[in-house]
């Protein structure tokens, strides 16, 4: 297993204590500080992210800090995002997930071209799932799906589920499959659900050749050995975006291959600032942070051009052998 850098100061070239102050102050100072703290960013930090989990439109409970498209898309530009994975939160309780999937086409065109790749939603419960996905790839030129399984209502042992899985490996799309959404205790009393059991994954992995999975908001329920089989199941990987504790990004590499793990943000559902200063404030080695920051999530991307949106940024890196 990959080891962490053991002293203070780390490939990021910032010290705890120098972290801590400046996370206060960009607390205080907002969209001024936002800009001075990038400027500030050591080299190691600058340019070259990816964040594999972010999501446009609204929220269904509540508005949030920049869910509208051209403001998230500043922000992450102005942390050096080169490329954002989007989905949309209209698809965890739209019925027509047709015109969720078009929507989000023309706004990562609109809004986020040459920044955001969009990744359809498709529910394998509903009658017409396959013509999804196939638009998914012929119509919208997408390069993965975001499944939400605890809001449109099945199990991972659903046979309808593998059929999804064996579906999208052979049209080489990547799957997103989110865990959860919010932690459980802060839902609307309207809306529980539980989060995704992921129990029957390793197995469906094994036996699903070529497929490309990310787990999104995995890490609040899903640790230590169970995650590690499923890591070792294939070609899979892990996000960021909640994972907690001082150190956690570190703490975490000493478990699992850093091979595995991905820069997310859940934004803007979460502050995009939290898991970007995560990597700022664990004592990361540069191959560690190169390869979460970027490489990573590169090696997932599809080469071939079918799924390359004009201009998005898609298409660039190969995919893992």
């Amino acid at each position: 297993m990959p080891q962490p850098v053991k002293s203070e100061a780390s490939a990021t070239g910032i010290s705890r204590r120098a972290f801590l102050g400046t996370a206060v102050a960009a607390t205080a100072l907002a969209l001024p500080a936002e800009r001075a703290f990038a400027a500030t960013l050591p080299a190691a930090m600058r340019g070259g992210l990816i964040d594999v989990n972010v999501s446009l439109s609204r929220w269904p409970l509540r508005r949030l800090p920049g869910d509208n498209s051209p403001a998230l898309v500043a922000k992450l530009r102005r942390h050096g995002v080169t490329q954002a994975w989007a989905g949309s939160f209209d698809g965890l309780l739209h019925k027509d997930l047709g015109a969720v999937n078009a929507r989000l086409a023309r706004e990562c065109r609109q809004h986020g071209r040459g920044l955001l790749l969009p990744f359809g939603c498709v529910n394998p419960k509903a009658p017409d799932w396959e013509e999804e996905l196939r638009r998914c790839v012929e119509v919208h030129r997408m390069a993965g799906v975001r499944l939400h399984p605890n809001y449109h209502g099945y199990k991972l042992d659903d046979p309808d589920f593998a059929r999804l899985l064996r579906r999208a490996a052979d049209r080489h799309l990547i799957v997103q499959l989110t865990l959860e959404m919010e932690d459980e205790r802060a839902m609307h009393p309207l809306l529980r659900v539980e989060p995704v059991n992921p129990a029957p994954l390793a197995d469906l992995v094994e036996g699903t050749p070529g497929i490309r999975l990310v787990l999104l908001n995995a890490l609040r329920t899903l640790r230590g050995e169970p995650l590690r089989k499923l890591l070792a199941a294939g070609q899979v990987c892990v996000e960021i975006a909640m994972l907690e504790g001082v150190g956690g990004v570190a703490r975490f590499l000493e478990q699992v291959h850093m091979r595995s793990v991905l820069f997310g943000s859940h934004a803007p559902f979460f502050y995009f600032e939290s898991a970007f200063l995560k990597l700022q404030e664990s004592p990361l080695s540069q191959p560690q942070l190169n390869a979460i920051r970027r490489e990573n999530a590169q090696r997932l991307t599809p080469a071939d051009p079918k799924h390359s949106q004009p201009g998005s940024g898609a298409g660039s890196s190969g995919m893992e052998p």
